[in-house]
């Protein structure tokens, strides 16, 4: 049974499905600049039924994130009377006309309903409105992911998309991939790309040359989105640094393998004379850049003696 919307102070709002959803620092931003020109315009969804006297939002994260950090008192919200099972299942349902959810938040959801409420795959493919086999790929995905994965998740340091294509390799092998995506600031369509030279390739030796420059094997191109997820530990402006760098860095491993692959036959003399120095003057301005953040460093009293 559903009542109109009430208004209802944003501190007794019951959070304890938040671990079933992901944090978007630039959708919380957005979100952010158009509760500040037109106020919050939807009711979150809270459910009356999970615990007694509890209200226990099943959507509006985002709204009621964004809405603390505002310092709003009251939010409006639709209440509704579902236990926890049907309250997890409302989390799908709210979010299907948008997609609203990812893949791996699916998953999240999927494996809660059948590892702690019992349920079998097609009493959660009936609860869903979706077919056994939607509901036995979403619980492989959840139960691919490592813990360590599921927690970068989380912090924002993994993409849901970087980490389904992640999903798809041997147990053991996702966390060695995801390092070599987060150092080389690689996007999803590259961390799809780098899962199936891993996944093609039976030798370790070749496995670890792979990781160890992966910007080689996924045939980088330069790319806007470069480095798009946003490194929590950085301010606004050190991220934007952050992304010109790791696009500089994939330039640069972009430049070597043009040249490995021109230079024996497609470029002469002369070709040389021309782009050695644009080269020089790219090593330079690298160089300074480098002596400006040590100094930085130096400042504030956080370099290593």
């Amino acid at each position: 049974m559903t009542h109109e919307p009430r208004p209802l102070p944003v501190a007794v709002i019951d959070r304890r499905f938040a671990s079933l959803r992901l944090v978007c620092a630039g959708e919380l931003r957005r979100l952010r600049g158009s509760i500040e020109r037109e106020g919050v315009r939807h009711p979150v969804l809270v459910s009356s039924a999970v615990q007694a006297d509890c209200w226990v939002l099943v959507d509006g994260f985002k709204r009621l994130r964004v809405a603390e950090a505002l310092g709003l008192e009251c939010l409006w919200a639709q209440v509704v009377a579902l236990d926890a099972a049907q309250s997890k299942a409302a989390m799908v349902h709210a979010n299907r006309s948008q997609r609203g959810l990812s893949d791996v938040e699916e998953a999240w959801i999927v494996r809660a309903l059948i590892r702690e409420h019992g349920l079998r795959q097609a009493a959660v493919g009936q609860l869903l409105g979706r077919d056994k086999s939607w509901v036995c790929r979403r619980l492989k995905l959840a139960e691919s992911l490592d813990a360590v994965l599921q927690e970068d998740l989380r912090l924002g340091l993994l993409s849901a998309t970087t980490a389904r294509e992640l999903a798809r390799l041997p147990r053991g092998n996702p966390l060695r991939a995801a390092a070599a995506v987060r150092e080389h600031g690689l996007t999803s369509r590259q961390a799809g790309r780098l899962v199936e030279c891993l996944r093609h390739s039976d030798d370790p030796a070749a496995r670890r040359e792979v990781l160890a420059d992966p910007v080689r094997f996924v045939a980088c191109e330069p790319s806007n989105d470069i480095a798009g997820v946003r490194d929590p530990r950085l301010s606004e402006g050190a991220n934007q640094l952050r992304r010109l760098l790791l696009s500089w860095d994939g330039m640069s491993s972009h430049l070597v393998r043009q040249l490995s692959r021109h230079a024996p036959v497609g470029l002469a003399g002369e070709d040389a004379r021309v782009l050695g120095p644009l080269v020089h003057r790219a090593l330079g301005s690298g160089r300074r850049a480098a002596e400006q953040l040590e100094a930085i460093e130096r400042e504030s009293g956080l370099a290593h003696g």
